[in-house]
Protein backbone atom coordinates (compact mmCIF):
# COMPACT_ATOMS: atom_id res chain seq x y z
CA UNK A 1 0.00 0.00 0.00
CA UNK A 2 1.11 3.10 -0.71
CA UNK A 3 2.31 6.04 1.95
CA UNK A 4 -0.50 8.12 2.52
CA UNK A 5 1.90 10.72 3.81
CA UNK A 6 2.34 12.96 0.23
CA UNK A 7 -1.32 12.90 -0.35
CA UNK A 8 -2.31 14.04 3.42
CA UNK A 9 0.73 17.13 3.57
CA UNK A 10 -1.21 17.85 0.08
CA UNK A 11 -4.95 18.23 1.69
CA UNK A 12 -3.36 20.20 4.73
CA UNK A 13 -1.55 22.47 2.26
CA UNK A 14 -4.87 23.17 0.17
CA UNK A 15 -7.37 23.10 3.46
CA UNK A 16 -5.38 25.49 5.29
CA UNK A 17 -5.30 27.44 1.90
CA UNK A 18 -9.37 27.60 1.53
CA UNK A 19 -10.12 28.34 5.23
CA UNK A 20 -7.60 30.78 6.14
CA UNK A 21 -8.58 32.84 3.68
CA UNK A 22 -12.27 33.40 5.58
CA UNK A 23 -10.62 33.13 8.80
CA UNK A 24 -10.86 29.77 9.82
CA UNK A 25 -8.08 27.29 10.53
CA UNK A 26 -9.35 24.36 8.96
CA UNK A 27 -10.15 21.37 12.03
CA UNK A 28 -13.05 19.88 10.24
CA UNK A 29 -11.10 19.81 7.07
CA UNK A 30 -7.41 18.52 8.85
CA UNK A 31 -10.11 15.83 10.77
CA UNK A 32 -11.62 14.45 7.55
CA UNK A 33 -8.50 13.83 5.48
CA UNK A 34 -6.85 12.20 8.80
CA UNK A 35 -9.81 9.86 8.89
CA UNK A 36 -10.05 8.93 5.23
CA UNK A 37 -6.23 7.38 5.91
CA UNK A 38 -7.39 5.70 9.07
CA UNK A 39 -5.65 8.18 11.49
CA UNK A 40 -6.10 6.49 15.03
CA UNK A 41 -8.92 8.62 16.74
CA UNK A 42 -6.41 9.70 19.80
CA UNK A 43 -3.79 11.21 17.52
CA UNK A 44 -6.20 13.02 15.60
CA UNK A 45 -7.82 15.51 18.07
CA UNK A 46 -4.58 16.87 19.53
CA UNK A 47 -2.63 16.65 15.42
CA UNK A 48 -5.64 18.87 14.39
CA UNK A 49 -6.02 21.48 17.00
CA UNK A 50 -1.99 22.14 17.04
CA UNK A 51 -2.71 22.66 12.80
CA UNK A 52 -5.53 24.82 14.41
CA UNK A 53 -3.36 27.52 16.40
CA UNK A 54 -0.44 27.61 13.14
CA UNK A 55 -3.10 28.64 10.54
CA UNK A 56 -5.22 30.82 12.96
CA UNK A 57 -2.05 32.93 14.37
CA UNK A 58 -0.99 33.59 10.74
CA UNK A 59 -4.46 34.66 9.98
CA UNK A 60 -4.96 36.55 13.38
CA UNK A 61 -2.05 38.64 12.39
CA UNK A 62 -2.88 39.29 8.64
CA UNK A 63 -6.25 40.18 8.94
CA UNK A 64 -4.91 42.46 12.23
CA UNK A 65 -2.77 43.94 10.31
CA UNK A 66 -5.15 44.79 7.28
CA UNK A 67 -7.38 46.27 10.15
CA UNK A 68 -9.76 43.35 9.95
CA UNK A 69 -9.74 42.16 13.34
CA UNK A 70 -12.16 43.70 15.79
CA UNK A 71 -10.69 43.33 19.34
CA UNK A 72 -13.38 44.89 21.02
CA UNK A 73 -16.10 42.77 19.39
CA UNK A 74 -13.86 39.50 20.09
CA UNK A 75 -13.17 40.18 23.87
CA UNK A 76 -16.48 39.25 25.11
CA UNK A 77 -16.96 36.20 22.64
CA UNK A 78 -13.82 34.70 24.45
CA UNK A 79 -14.50 35.69 28.24
CA UNK A 80 -17.74 32.87 27.24
CA UNK A 81 -16.01 30.51 25.22
CA UNK A 82 -12.34 30.14 26.61
CA UNK A 83 -13.76 28.50 29.50
CA UNK A 84 -16.60 26.69 28.18
CA UNK A 85 -14.07 25.02 25.36
CA UNK A 86 -11.75 23.75 28.54
CA UNK A 87 -14.10 22.24 30.12
CA UNK A 88 -16.27 20.05 26.97
CA UNK A 89 -12.28 19.46 25.77
CA UNK A 90 -11.78 17.64 28.73
CA UNK A 91 -14.71 15.53 28.85
CA UNK A 92 -15.76 12.42 25.91
CA UNK A 93 -18.77 13.42 24.88
CA UNK A 94 -20.12 11.11 22.07
CA UNK A 95 -20.95 12.97 18.91
CA UNK A 96 -23.59 10.43 17.33
CA UNK A 97 -26.84 12.31 18.79
CA UNK A 98 -25.86 15.92 17.72
CA UNK A 99 -23.50 15.05 14.47
CA UNK A 100 -27.27 14.94 12.14
CA UNK A 101 -28.16 18.24 13.32
CA UNK A 102 -24.85 19.90 13.32
CA UNK A 103 -24.51 18.69 9.89
CA UNK A 104 -28.42 21.03 8.76
CA UNK A 105 -27.35 23.65 10.89
CA UNK A 106 -23.89 24.14 8.82
CA UNK A 107 -25.63 23.64 5.43
CA UNK A 108 -28.64 26.20 6.24
CA UNK A 109 -25.47 28.70 7.13
CA UNK A 110 -24.20 28.18 3.66
CA UNK A 111 -27.07 28.15 1.22
CA UNK A 112 -27.92 31.61 3.42
CA UNK A 113 -24.72 33.20 2.98
CA UNK A 114 -24.10 31.99 -0.70
CA UNK A 115 -27.66 33.12 -1.71
CA UNK A 116 -27.25 36.25 0.29
CA UNK A 117 -26.99 40.14 -1.88
CA UNK A 118 -24.10 42.23 -2.09
CA UNK A 119 -25.65 44.72 0.28
CA UNK A 120 -26.13 42.64 3.00
CA UNK A 121 -22.10 41.82 3.12
CA UNK A 122 -20.89 45.01 2.29
CA UNK A 123 -18.02 47.01 4.31
CA UNK A 124 -19.91 50.63 4.41
CA UNK A 125 -23.43 48.55 6.22
CA UNK A 126 -24.17 49.06 8.90
CA UNK A 127 -22.85 46.94 11.90
CA UNK A 128 -23.32 46.38 15.38
CA UNK A 129 -21.17 44.44 17.65
CA UNK A 130 -23.74 42.57 20.10
CA UNK A 131 -24.16 43.80 23.61
CA UNK A 132 -21.99 41.94 26.13
CA UNK A 133 -23.65 39.26 27.75
CA UNK A 134 -25.49 38.05 24.63
CA UNK A 135 -21.63 37.86 23.46
CA UNK A 136 -20.71 35.88 25.73
CA UNK A 137 -23.43 33.56 25.99
CA UNK A 138 -22.85 33.40 22.31
CA UNK A 139 -19.26 32.04 22.71
CA UNK A 140 -19.97 30.29 25.87
CA UNK A 141 -22.80 28.05 23.29
CA UNK A 142 -20.14 27.78 20.75
CA UNK A 143 -17.17 27.17 23.09
CA UNK A 144 -19.01 24.05 24.32
CA UNK A 145 -19.48 22.77 21.28
CA UNK A 146 -16.12 23.82 19.95
CA UNK A 147 -14.22 21.75 22.83
CA UNK A 148 -16.34 18.77 22.54
CA UNK A 149 -15.69 18.58 18.89
CA UNK A 150 -11.67 19.66 18.62
CA UNK A 151 -12.07 22.45 16.56
CA UNK A 152 -11.68 26.25 17.24
CA UNK A 153 -15.39 26.81 16.20
CA UNK A 154 -15.23 29.17 13.64
CA UNK A 155 -17.35 27.40 11.22
CA UNK A 156 -20.09 28.18 13.87
CA UNK A 157 -19.61 31.69 14.82
CA UNK A 158 -18.95 33.38 11.57
CA UNK A 159 -22.89 32.74 9.47
CA UNK A 160 -23.83 33.86 12.89
CA UNK A 161 -21.99 36.91 13.54
CA UNK A 162 -22.96 38.26 9.44
CA UNK A 163 -26.26 37.09 9.72
CA UNK A 164 -27.07 39.12 12.63
CA UNK A 165 -24.67 41.95 11.20
CA UNK A 166 -22.48 42.15 14.18
CA UNK A 167 -19.41 43.30 11.89
CA UNK A 168 -18.93 42.92 7.94
CA UNK A 169 -17.68 39.79 6.26
CA UNK A 170 -14.51 40.37 6.39
CA UNK A 171 -14.29 41.81 9.45
CA UNK A 172 -15.58 38.58 10.62
CA UNK A 173 -12.96 36.40 9.12
CA UNK A 174 -10.74 38.08 11.08
CA UNK A 175 -12.98 37.67 14.15
CA UNK A 176 -13.00 33.95 13.64
CA UNK A 177 -9.12 33.89 13.33
CA UNK A 178 -8.68 35.15 16.94
CA UNK A 179 -11.88 33.40 17.56
CA UNK A 180 -10.67 30.05 16.77
CA UNK A 181 -6.83 30.60 18.10
CA UNK A 182 -8.27 31.08 21.88
CA UNK A 183 -10.49 27.93 21.86
CA UNK A 184 -7.68 25.54 20.31
CA UNK A 185 -5.58 26.58 22.91
CA UNK A 186 -7.93 26.14 25.42
CA UNK A 187 -8.92 22.81 23.54
CA UNK A 188 -5.09 21.48 23.93
CA UNK A 189 -4.94 22.89 27.84
CA UNK A 190 -7.87 20.89 28.46
CA UNK A 191 -6.14 17.37 27.56
CA UNK A 192 -2.44 17.79 28.14
CA UNK A 193 -1.36 14.84 27.83
CA UNK A 194 -2.56 14.09 24.21
CA UNK A 195 0.45 15.94 23.22
CA UNK A 196 2.95 12.83 23.68
CA UNK A 197 0.59 11.27 20.68
CA UNK A 198 1.45 14.10 18.10
CA UNK A 199 2.81 12.22 14.93
CA UNK A 200 6.37 12.67 14.07
CA UNK A 201 5.50 14.19 10.81
CA UNK A 202 3.90 16.57 12.58
CA UNK A 203 7.12 19.53 11.48
CA UNK A 204 6.41 18.38 7.91
CA UNK A 205 2.55 18.61 8.62
CA UNK A 206 2.65 21.99 10.06
CA UNK A 207 5.08 23.46 7.42
CA UNK A 208 2.26 22.65 4.77
CA UNK A 209 -0.66 24.19 6.45
CA UNK A 210 1.36 27.08 7.50
CA UNK A 211 1.99 27.59 3.64
CA UNK A 212 -0.99 27.29 2.62
CA UNK A 213 -2.53 29.95 5.47
CA UNK A 214 -0.23 32.70 4.39
CA UNK A 215 -1.38 32.33 0.98
CA UNK A 216 -4.85 32.00 1.99
CA UNK A 217 -4.64 34.88 5.03
CA UNK A 218 -3.39 36.98 1.72
CA UNK A 219 -6.16 36.24 -0.77
CA UNK A 220 -8.94 36.64 2.55
CA UNK A 221 -7.56 39.87 3.37
CA UNK A 222 -6.71 41.58 0.68
CA UNK A 223 -7.68 40.36 -2.60
CA UNK A 224 -10.94 38.65 -2.60
CA UNK A 225 -13.73 40.40 -3.48
CA UNK A 226 -16.69 39.97 -0.88
CA UNK A 227 -18.92 37.76 -3.10
CA UNK A 228 -15.78 35.38 -3.93
CA UNK A 229 -15.23 35.71 0.28
CA UNK A 230 -18.78 34.37 1.11
CA UNK A 231 -19.14 32.47 -1.85
CA UNK A 232 -15.85 30.84 -0.22
CA UNK A 233 -17.28 30.60 3.26
CA UNK A 234 -20.34 29.00 2.21
CA UNK A 235 -17.76 26.34 0.54
CA UNK A 236 -16.35 25.84 3.48
CA UNK A 237 -19.68 24.94 5.52
CA UNK A 238 -20.63 22.65 3.29
CA UNK A 239 -17.28 20.54 3.81
CA UNK A 240 -17.63 20.86 7.42
CA UNK A 241 -21.17 19.58 7.23
CA UNK A 242 -19.91 16.18 5.26
CA UNK A 243 -17.08 15.87 7.38
CA UNK A 244 -19.55 15.44 9.75
CA UNK A 245 -22.72 13.32 8.47
CA UNK A 246 -19.49 11.09 7.52
CA UNK A 247 -18.15 10.54 11.07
Amino acid sequence: MADPLPLLLAGFFLVALLYSSVGHAGATGYLALMALVGVAPEVMRPTALVLNLAVASIAVLRFSRAGLLPWRTLAPFLIGSIPAAFFTGALTIPAAIYRPLLALVLVAAALRLATRSERDTSPNGAATAPRRPVAVLVGGGIGLLAGATGTGGGVFLTPLVIARRWTTARAAAGLSAGFILANSLAGLAAKPSSLVLLPASLPLALLCAAAGALIGSELGARRIGLVGLRRLLALVMLIAALRIIAG
